[in-house]
């Protein structure tokens, strides 16, 4: 069994192995594996990745000097945005319809990056820090058994459960005390800032703390001229913005700072355990939001319905193998074949106005659309099209025309 699942598993493999790989963010649950991992007669690197909402690499290496363990910090940003989030658009990646899916999109890239530095520096084992009330254990734990790496992996909280309490205090006794403050579990990257657990543990009774929103602020000194925006793709591509090129990556950070700043892009939903077990979440995502709504608007004036009709069908499909941490699937294939299909077709433009929390789109500008400009004129045009009609019996006609 190469699986890792409890605690008592790291302390074993922490006398039993050479060199040891855990995924690291700085937050509570990853901090407190590297105090279980301290006295670790294996070497340990602790490896954090930029997913883009911003890695303070002062920060954690307070956290690994601490615990003595090396730190690895890997940019995938690019990969991340090209890989995931294009794909992500073109396939309306909403989870059931309710939000943008997010780490879900993040976690095909991590486990890439993980494994290529385990197999580098002949890791032994990967550890993950997800728990049972998180997706993320079995995305992650599917990633890495279809990956290339042969050693130990998992997460010891798939078995271990610790309060945040407990971790917290353990940590404090360590001589960390930052995490006494933390009341929330967050997963962030450049497409989604999203937060559990914690003071958002019952549905029934919660509030979102106004602090920990950072993109959805709202802020009219980052409100844009006449509050317009205007977003261009072309062949399925966003490729600017107001009419000035930007790069998809700038775009995304431009979005996230200015369309947030209307308070658009705020979500509150639910996620789905192995059980059917239903968790709160709560995100932000104001560039996702933007970005997803224009495309939509842009293929459904471009796409025949009845392709519409079965592209609805392969978003669904497709997001939900990711969701479910089934990345590269033959499903997944076969369906993103027929949406990056669609895709080269979709080019124009969507303008939008903003007020606070809403982007109302208020003009829709699409290379070789299917809608009308001048329903008054086309009614007459099609009237008299439509009622032409030949009737090849003379005998047929002449009585019509007595009739008439």
């Amino acid at each position: 069994m190469r699986k890792i699942r409890s605690i008592n598993d790291v302390r074993v493999l922490a006398d039993n192995t050479s060199h040891i790989l855990t995924l690291f963010s700085g937050g509570l649950d990853s901090s407190y594996i590297l105090e279980e991992l301290k006295n670790s007669k294996a070497k340990v690197t602790a490896l954090a990745i930029d997913l883009g909402d911003g890695v303070d690499e002062s920060s954690l290496k307070k956290i690994t000097n601490h615990f003595g363990v090396d730190l690895v910090v890997i940019d995938a940003r690019k990969e991340f945005v090209e890989h995931s989030l294009v794909s992500a658009i073109h396939s309306q990646a909403y989870y059931l319809g309710d939000y943008p899916v997010s780490s879900s999109l993040s976690r095909p890239i991590i486990v890439k990056k993980a494994v290529e530095l385990a197999n580098k520096l002949n890791c032994d084992a990967v550890i993950h820090t997800a728990n049972q009330s998180q997706n993320s254990l079995r995305r992650l734990n599917g990633a890495l058994e279809t990956s290339d790496f042969k050693g130990y992996y998992g997460s010891p909280y798939e078995f271990s459960a610790i309060t945040r309490e407990e971790k917290t205090a353990v940590l404090a006794k360590s001589g960390l005390l930052s995490f006494q403050n933390r009341n929330v579990s967050g997963d962030s990257n450049l497409w989604c800032r999203e937060f559990e657990s914690g003071i958002l543990d019952d549905p029934e009774n919660f509030t979102m703390p106004e602090n920990l929103y950072t993109w959805s602020l709202w802020n009219p000194d980052n409100h844009l001229p006449d509050d317009k925006l205007k977003i261009t793709f072309h062949k399925g591509y966003p490729v600017s913005i107001n009419d000035q090129a930007i790069n998809f990556m700038d775009m995304i950070n431009f979005l996230n700072i200015h369309a947030g700043s209307y308070e658009i892009g705020r979500y509150v939903g639910f996620d789905h355990l192995d059980d059917d077990e239903k968790v709160l979440e709560i995100r932000e995502a104001p560039a996702a939001s933007v970005l997803m709504n224009a495309y939509k608007l842009l293929e459904t004036a471009i796409l025949p319905t009845d392709v519409l009709k079965t592209k609805s069908t392969h978003n669904e499909i497709w997001t939900q193998e990711a969701v479910e941490g089934r990345w590269e699937s033959m499903l997944q294939k076969a369906s993103y074949a027929f949406t990056s299909y669609t895709a080269e077709y979709i080019s124009g433009s969507i303008t939008f106005k903003l007020s606070r929390g809403q982007a109302l789109a208020n003009r829709i500008v699409a290379q070789a659309p299917m809608y009308l400009r001048d329903r008054d004129n086309w009614e007459v045009n099609i009237t008299k099209k439509r009622s032409i009609s030949e009737i090849s019996t003379p005998k047929l006609k002449t009585v019509i025309d007595q009739v008439a």
